[in-house]
């Protein structure tokens, strides 16, 4: 039997805020171990919480990006479970009326469009975290308290892939709001999976398991990759799939059970009676969405039509809003009309660079006048060739030297005269007399040949379309 996956996606994102979600502590990332507490989030008896408003702003901003509805009463609830890391015993979180609901997320995979509907937005606060050593375990209170958006999508989701290329779209959206840093090896974005399989054709949904501890976008495809085939071959066999939270084993490239899944039932949810229902005002949610920035998609459409990129290579630049920032700069003060140059410049040496360094773009001090500088010596002018204008590009970005000075001290300047290069024609023509028959008997291929040798004669130097020519005519 063809079974097909049903996956819903839980993200919980920290809110890039000064302070905690009901209290005044800091959230500065890395401070020693519970030096940012206070009653409030230690849940001391008679402290009282107080709603972050820039929070509250903030998570208003994400449900607006995220074409949700935003609700005009909403409330907070208190859900219950036991754990070490909740000095409360329980999160002050939202249960039935969250702040936003009812949005969606058009995603593109292999081609396609594809609509993922997000059920709700909601606003609540981060547990601590536990340390586990051989023979013990500590925890830190720190991130207990520090403002948490979970946004959770309808099971719309079918493939790792799909799921892959949401979290990607999701997180691109999120750094041009700039209202978090998502940054998942501080535990700032995190995500868990809810996965289950049907016969393919099927509308009612099979048992799902849920998945923890997916440290990147790629594990997470990973980890779904896996719970699939995992639950294929149980159900081939005759055996059946136990509702339950399981983690992902990075190392191994495996899940294993954790618990049993927690219903809603469970949690005991109830209205927090310390803190009153919020009034979500049109006016508040008019101001707000004024501030919203040009958004992912918006831009690749624009960067499209203003400088004539392809989607392909728009989609690359957008990605996100400081390598966007980056590109445009550039793209706006390039003199010429045809921008790709500079497009196929900024997308591969630059990127490669970049990549190389585990760096983005936009990190690389090169100014622009030096790297426009550099795009028209090989494209326009033809100082130096393709290659050596990538070494040269290599040696901008570990000296800060403009191209000229680095194209003058090395004496990098390509041979374009056709005197200069006659002896080294000869030479190659005499020495592969082969390849000049090849040619005569109409194998184009033997050309670049003698082009390749003559460049090897002159260590890159000579001009490749005049070596060309020059070797045509001779021909």
């Amino acid at each position: 039997m063809e079974y097909e996956a049903v996956i819903g996606l839980e993200v919980h994102l920290h809110l890039k805020t000064k302070s905690k979600a009901f209290c005044g502590c800091s959230t500065e990332f890395g401070s020693q171990p519970n030096s940012q507490v206070c009653p409030v989030c230690l849940g001391f008896p008679g402290s009282l919480p107080v709603l972050n408003k820039l929070a509250l702003d903030y998570a208003i901003k994400v449900g607006l990006a995220l074409n949700c509805r935003i609700q005009e009463y909403t409330k907070f609830d208190r859900k219950h479970y036991y754990y070490p890391d909740l000095p409360k015993n329980y999160q002050i979180s939202q249960y039935d009326l969250p702040l936003s609901k009812d949005g969606f997320l058009d995603i593109y995979v292999n081609g396609a469009s594809k609509h993922i509907r997000i059920r709700r937005a909601h606003l609540e606060e981060d547990a601590g975290k536990l340390i586990h050593r051989q023979d013990l375990s500590l925890v830190d209170f720190n991130r207990t308290g520090i403002p948490l958006l979970e946004i959770v999508t309808e099971p719309d989701i079918n493939s790792p892939e799909e799921a892959h290329e949401y979290l990607v779209d999701l997180k691109s959206i999120i750094e041009y709001l700039d209202v978090s840093d998502c940054d998942m090896e501080k535990g700032s974005l995190r995500c868990d999976a809810n996965i289950s399989i049907r016969p393919k054709g099927a509308s009612g949904l099979g048992v799902k398991t849920e998945l923890k501890n997916m440290n990147s976008f790629k594990g997470v495809r990973d980890a779904l990759s896996y719970e699939i085939e995992r639950q294929v071959k149980l159900l081939s066999e005759g055996d059946k799939v136990v509702q339950e939270t399981r983690l992902w084993d990075a190392k191994d490239l495996k899940t294993f059970s954790m618990r049993t899944k927690e219903e809603a039932k469970d949690y005991r949810y109830f209205p927090d009676p310390d803190l009153p229902p919020f009034i979500i005002k049109q006016e508040k949610i008019n101001e707000i969405k004024k501030s919203i920035p040009e958004l992912p998609k918006e831009k690749c459409q624009r960067f499209m039509r203003e400088y004539g990129l392809t989607e392909y290579e728009a989609g690359i630049l957008v990605s996100n809003k400081n390598k966007a920032d980056y590109a445009e700069e550039r793209l706006k003060t390039w003199p010429g009309k045809d921008k790709k140059p500079v497009v196929n410049w900024l997308i591969g040496p630059l990127t490669a660079i970049a990549a190389s360094s585990n760096l983005e773009i936009s990190e690389i001090k090169i100014s622009v006048a030096d790297f426009l500088e550099l795009v028209d010596l090989v494209e326009n002018k033809q100082v130096i060739s393709n290659l050596t204008g990538k070494s040269v590009l290599e040696e901008m970005v570990s000296t800060g030297k403009s191209p000229s000075l680095i194209i003058q001290g090395k004496n990098l300047a390509q041979i374009s005269d056709e005197g200069a290069l006659e002896k080294e024609i000869a030479a190659v023509i005499k020495e592969n007399a082969k390849s000049v028959e090849d040619f005569k008997a109409g194998k184009a291929g033997a050309l670049m040949f003698l082009v390749g040798q003559v460049m090897k004669k002159t260590k890159g130097k000579a001009n490749p379309k005049v070596v060309q020519d020059m070797l045509k005519r001779r021909l």
